[in-house]
């Protein structure tokens, strides 16, 4: 009863607005700390040179780039760890892959490059082929036609055997992400939408009732450096009392009746649907997947395959016609029609398989395989999707956090005189 007369006698206006001030700060802390955990997407600030003659390198830059842009490599290689170890066997999601349908798929579009590409060699090459009847052309053409999905399905087949050889998943993504940060934030920022709008609110929640016992403390002992300090206090607590209720306990435990768990477990099967969805639509895209097949490091491997399939095939298809080739203008010319076609091929290859997207899409499933794993996981294996986000730099938020709530004590300070 006394301690309760004592803060009625002291209780003012500016003392009573501390709670609420106390509040606007662990708010606009964790607002501010999630803000440069994500932006600026580039360096904002000064560099400065230093002098490599004497060995000085200068003093260090002063600015801001945000968390995640400026660690975007390795953000995005840890993302795509657990998207290689947990969720995505390359070698499995390639077996789907039904070689006789992407040769059916690609049939048309290769028939029509098959006749281009032979008129324009023999025509160059074998002089005789103007003079030669539009018939004898066309049996030449057909038997292309008879020959051109059997080469498909042997390449298709060959690179599913070699696929890891081909085709390299991690390099594809952190590349992809690495080149887009505004990508690689989105990918965080959907996914844990939820739990950073929690960081945001409970700032303020946490932040009042730190204040509430800032403001009995305040009137029964009064001492200037408290506001500060107490700011100070604000501003860390609520960031580690955040993080800490998004990610812990791994496990449900319950609390006098309550069942308790960290708030991003909890949202397991959700987050799992919005994450594959990203990935797939925006990383592990049909164009993506390819384009590092062709132009990745694994890029030699796959011409080989094709080179070696493509000369088997023209072997075939010229028949009887390469030995008249090879009699009436030389081995040397014939070699030569076959790698200039053989290049052509691979030239336009790049183009061509586009036409096989839609299927690959569907027979690789990338979006279900994802979503099916990834909620299936434990939760201690689950946290580690948006774990990284804090972990590597989570001192450098809390310390943020602190040091904007001692400011804003010393404001305190100065309203309550």
């Amino acid at each position: 009863m006394l301690v309760w007369e004592l803060i009625v006698s002291k209780l003012s206006w500016d003392i009573a607005l501390l709670p609420f001030i106390s509040a606007i700060i662990g708010w606009g802390t964790n607002v501010l700390a999630l803000k440069m955990t994500f932006y600026p997407l580039e360096f904002i600030g000064f560099k400065f040179q230093g002098f490599k003659a004497v060995g000085w390198s200068g003093f260090p830059p002063i600015g801001w780039q945000g968390i995640i842009p400026s660690k975007a490599e390795s953000m995005a290689s840890k993302a795509t760890d657990m998207i290689t170890t947990k969720l995505i066997d390359v070698e499995d999601q390639f077996a789907k892959i039904d070689p006789a349908i992407v040769a059916k798929e690609m049939e048309p579009s290769i028939l029509r490059l098959a006749r281009e590409v032979t008129n324009e060699v023999m025509t160059k090459h074998i002089p005789m082929w103007k003079l030669l009847p539009k018939a004898q052309k066309e049996k030449i053409y057909a038997r292309a036609a008879e020959e051109i999905p059997t080469v498909i399905e042997e390449i298709m087949e060959e690179v599913k055997v070699n696929i890891t050889d081909v085709f390299d998943l991690k390099a594809m993504a952190v590349n992809h992400l690495t080149g887009n940060k505004d990508l690689l934030n989105r990918i965080f920022l959907e996914v844990g939408d939820k739990e950073f709008t929690f960081i945001e609110r409970s700032g303020f929640i946490f932040g009042f009732v730190f204040g509430l016992f800032q403001a009995v403390l305040y009137m029964c002992w009064a001492a200037n450096w408290q506001l500060p300090v107490g700011g100070l206090l604000v501003g860390y607590l609520t960031n580690v009392l955040a993080l800490r209720m998004i990610f812990s306990p791994t496990n449900p435990i319950k609390i006098l009746g309550f069942t308790i768990q960290g708030l991003f477990i909890k949202r397991q099967k959700e987050v799992s649907r919005g994450y594959s969805r990203l990935v797939s639509e925006n990383v592990m895209t049909m164009d993506n997947v390819f384009t590092q097949m062709f132009k990745g490091a694994g890029a030699d491997k796959l011409v080989e395959i094709i080179q070696r399939h493509s000369k088997e095939g023209i072997d075939k298809t010229a028949g009887f016609n390469s030995s008249l080739i090879k009699f009436t203008s030389g081995t040397d010319t014939y070699d030569e029609i076959k790698t200039i076609a053989v290049h052509r091929f691979i030239e336009a290859a790049p183009e061509q398989i586009h036409v096989v997207f839609d299927y690959a899409k569907q027979a690789l499933d990338i979006e279900e395989t994802m979503y099916t794993r990834m909620a299936a996981l434990p939760p201690d294996e689950f946290v580690d999707f948006l774990r990284p986000v804090f972990q590597e730099d989570e001192w450098k938020l809390i310390l943020t956090g602190a040091l904007l709530g001692m400011v804003a004590g010393f404001l305190q300070l100065l309203l309550v005189g």
